[in-house]
């Protein structure tokens, strides 16, 4: 199977902690810079990237909304531009493989509630393509496209893991409101590296301002 490439287009204001940690996690899953892109990446933003991510084998990263790739507008002449978009009427399948190169997803795909900033970049008429009906993180949309159109599984095939609960202790859990993709040997969901501590502390922060 051929690689594909997959594109964000990054609509957060800035680029915090835990998103560096889900494009990492992306550029891991999908072969690093020559297939992962970031688009619309605002000028400040890309002169001040986090040393992480600051390396175009890691992120191929630009001020250049999606469209204006060259690559990507040859791509969608030809009809080869797949965007994932939660109010497509068919779900992503196998078989898309052969009709799609490129695979583009706005913003973050793991607001809650969805906020639906997928629809700014239906202007630009890439073929939709659903991933059921449950909001996912962006690196769990991005793993689960590249299962199905690159590891050829079907959607419904994938196990999944939805709205995990991450035990700290006893008395203490954050409910995560969103699919992830199970863990085949351990059972749990997949998660960006470093993620588990980073919602922890983000838990024992807001902890300590409720006292």
């Amino acid at each position: 199977m051929v690689l594909k490439d997959y594109v964000v287009e990054h609509m957060e204001e800035g680029i915090y902690p835990w998103v560096v940690l889900e494009y990492l996690a992306i550029s891991n899953d999908v072969g690093g810079g020559n297939h992962f892109h970031l688009t619309s990446v605002t000028p400040s933003l890309l002169a001040s990237l986090p040393k992480e991510l600051d390396d175009p084998a890691v992120v191929h990263a630009t001020s250049q909304e999606v469209i204006s790739l060259p690559t990507v507008k040859e791509a969608a002449a030809a009809g080869r531009v797949c965007l994932l978009d939660p109010a497509a009427p068919v779900d992503l399948s196998p078989e898309d493989a052969q009709v799609f190169d490129w695979f583009v997803f706005g913003g973050i795909l793991g607001d809650d509630p969805p906020r639906d900033r997928t629809g700014e970049l239906r202007k630009y008429g890439f073929q939709g393509r659903r991933l059921g009906p449950f909001q996912m993180t962006t690196d769990t949309a991005i793993r689960v496209t590249k299962i199905v159109i690159e590891d050829q599984v079907e959607l419904n095939d994938i196990e999944y893991v939805d709205n995990p609960e991450l035990k700290w202790n006893k008395q203490e859990s954050t409910q995560m409101p969103f699919r992830y993709v199970k863990d085949k040997t351990t059972g749990e969901p997949i998660m960006p590296k470093g993620m588990r501590e980073h919602i922890r502390k983000d838990t024992e922060r807001a902890f300590d301002d409720f006292l």
